[in-house]
C-alpha cells in the first residue's frame, strides 16, 4: 500500500451543482459548478483522525514555526464530502451531497521551499429537490497546476478553477505559541462559466483570522497543532453597463450574474508540523449570492475530508492477474488494459434494454463475476460509458452517462464499493474502438469501462 502524502486539498464544493427545479420567476438555471466553497488543497496524512473530545493542551507548549513542506515525487489522494442545503429567493430548493476525489503530485520544489503541484479534481453531486423529491446527479473533472509557498501563498494561472479556496491557511514568518493570533488575505475562486458565462474564476476576496489554540494527540501518539480559522465574505462585483434593448433575451439571462457575494466560513485545522501538512479538518459555511436581477441564492452546510489509501495496480503483473481471472471466469467480450488513470476492465457489446440504461439480466450475471475481481482491490473506481455513433450528440452523451451510472449502481448493490468511492462519466461516441459503419463495430463501441484508479 502507498501512503498518501498530500500537499494541500480538502474542503470542496459549496454548490457545485445548483439545479433550480422550480422558481416562481421560472428562472431556468443550471449552475453546474456554481459555487464551490472549498477545494482547499490541503495535505492529508493517511488515515489520521482526531476526536474533538480529545484534550486540548495549551500549557507548556513550545513555540513552533508552522510551514508547508514539499518533496518532489510525493503524491496523495483525498476524498472530500460536502453536505449543503440550497435556498432560492428564501425558499428551500434542494439538498446536495458533493463528493470530490483529489489526486495530486509534487512535480518540483524550488530553492525557496515552494512546491509545484499538478492535481486532478473529480467531482460528483447527488441532489434532491425540496419541492418534488426529484433527483439529479452529475460529474465533472478539473485539472490544475499551481505553485504554493512554504507559508501557503498560491501562484497560478487564471485558466484553472481549482482549488477554490486559495491563500488559506497562510502562516506567519515567526514562531507562534498557543493563544497567538494573526490575519492574512485570501480568496475563493469559483467556476461560473456554465451559469453566468464567466470564462475566468470568479474571485471573492477575504481576510482570514487565525488563532493557534494548542496541540492534541491522537490515538497513535501523533501531535497536531490545532488552528482556528474564520473569515467573512462581502464582495460587490463590478457593475455591468448594458443599455436596455441592446442585448438578446439569452444574453440577458447570462448577465444575471452575482452582484453581491457574502457569507462566512469557520474551520478547525489539525496541522502536522513534522510533516508540514494538514492532517484533517472540519468546517461550517454559508454563502449568499445576490444577482443583478434581484435573485438570491443561499448555500449552507458542512465539509469534511478523508485520505484514500491506494494500491499500485497499473502494472503488467496486475494486468496479467486480472486477465487470468477473466479467462477463468469465462467472461466474453471483456478485455483488460493499462491506461492513464489506472487499470481498465472493458465490457464490450454490453447489453441494455433498447434505448435505455436498464441492464439485461445476462449483463448483471457478468458484472457479478467482475465484482469478485474488483473486491480484491481497495482503490476508487471510475465507470465510463460509451455509445455507438447513432442519434444526436446530446442524446449519445446522456445515454453514455446513464449507462455508466447504471453499472456503477449495480456494483454498489453488489458491495464492491460504497457510493463515495465510485465515480462515473460518459463519453458519448467520442472514443470509438471500432468502426461505426458496421453493426459489429457499433456493438463493440457500445461498451462500459471500469477503471481501478491508480492516480
Amino acid at each position: 500500500m502507498i501512503a498518501t502524502y498530500p500537499t494541500g486539498c480538502a474542503k470542496v464544493f459549496i454548490g457545485v451543482a445548483m439545479s433550480f427545479f422550480s422558481i416562481d420567476k421560472k428562472i431556468r438555471c443550471f449552475v453546474l459548478c456554481a459555487f464551490m466553497s472549498g477545494a482547499l488543497l490541503f495535505p492529508q496524512a493517511a488515515g489520521s483522525k482526531t476526536s474533538e473530545n480529545e484534550t486540548l493542551i495549551t500549557q507548556s507548549v513550545p513555540s513552533a514555526t508552522l510551514s508547508f513542506k514539499y518533496k518532489k515525487g510525493d503524491s496523495y489522494r483525498t476524498l472530500s464530502k460536502v453536505h449543503e442545503d440550497v435556498f432560492v429567493n428564501g425558499k428551500e430548493n434542494h439538498h446536495a451531497e458533493i463528493v470530490t476525489r483529489i489526486s495530486a503530485k509534487i512535480v518540483d520544489v524550488h530553492n525557496d521551499g515552494s512546491g509545484v503541484c499538478e492535481a486532478t479534481f473529480m467531482s460528483s453531486e447527488d441532489s434532491t429537490s425540496s419541492a418534488n423529491g426529484a433527483h439529479f446527479s452529475w460529474g465533472d473533472e478539473y485539472k490544475s497546476v499551481f505553485t504554493r509557498s512554504a507559508r501557503g501563498i498560491y501562484s497560478m494561472d487564471d485558466v484553472y478553477f481549482m482549488p477554490v479556496v486559495r491563500d488559506c491557511p497562510i502562516f506567519p514568518e515567526t514562531p507562534v505559541k498557543p493563544g497567538d493570533t494573526w490575519s492574512a488575505e485570501g480568496h475563493e475562486a469559483h467556476d461560473l462559466h456554465r451559469t453566468f458565462a464567466l470564462q475566468k474564476p470568479f474571485k471573492v476576496p477575504f481576510t482570514a483570522s487565525y488563532r493557534y489554540k494548542g496541540i492534541v494527540k491522537n490515538s497513535d501518539g501523533r501531535i497536531f497543532n490545532v488552528i482556528d480559522v474564520r473569515y467573512n465574505l462581502y464582495f460587490e462585483s463590478p457593475k455591468i453597463n448594458v443599455r436596455q434593448g441592446d442585448i438578446s433575451a439569452r444574453t440577458a439571462e447570462l448577465l444575471n450574474r452575482p452582484k453581491i457575494t457574502m457569507g462566512h466560513s469557520h474551520q478547525t485545522l489539525y496541522w502536522d508540523n513534522e510533516r508540514g501538512e494538514i492532517d484533517h479538518y472540519h468546517e461550517n459555511f454559508k454563502i449568499v449570492i445576490e444577482t443583478y436581477y434581484g435573485d438570491t441564492f443561499t448555500f449552507q452546510g458542512t465539509a469534511e475530508a478523508e485520505v484514500t489509501e491506494f494500491e499500485r495496480v497499473n502494472d503488467d503483473s496486475t494486468m496479467q492477474k486480472i486477465q487470468d481471472s477473466v479467462a477463468e471466469l469465462g467472461l466474453e467480450d471483456v478485455s483488460v488494459k493499462k491506461g492513464e488513470k489506472g487499470l481498465t476492465i472493458s465490457l464490450e457489446k454490453i447489453q441494455f434494454l433498447p434505448d435505455s440504461a436498464v441492464l439485461r439480466e445476462s449483463e448483471k450475471r457478468k458484472l457479478e463475476k467482475i465484482a469478485d475481481i474488483l473486491k480484491a482491490y481497495k482503490n476508487d473506481l471510475l465507470v465510463t460509458g460509451h455509445t455507438a455513433l447513432r442519434g444526436s450528440e446530446k442524446a449519445r452523451q446522456i445515454l453514455s452517462e446513464e449507462r455508466a451510472q447504471s453499472v456503477a449502481d449495480y456494483l454498489i448493490v453488489l458491495g464492491v464499493r460504497d457510493s463515495y468511492h465510485v465515480f462515473t462519466q460518459g463519453k458519448g461516441a467520442a472514443e470509438p474502438i471500432a468502426t461505426n459503419q458496421t453493426e459489429e463495430g457499433r456493438s463493440r463501441n457500445r461498451r462500459v469501462e471500469i477503471t481501478i484508479m491508480d492516480e
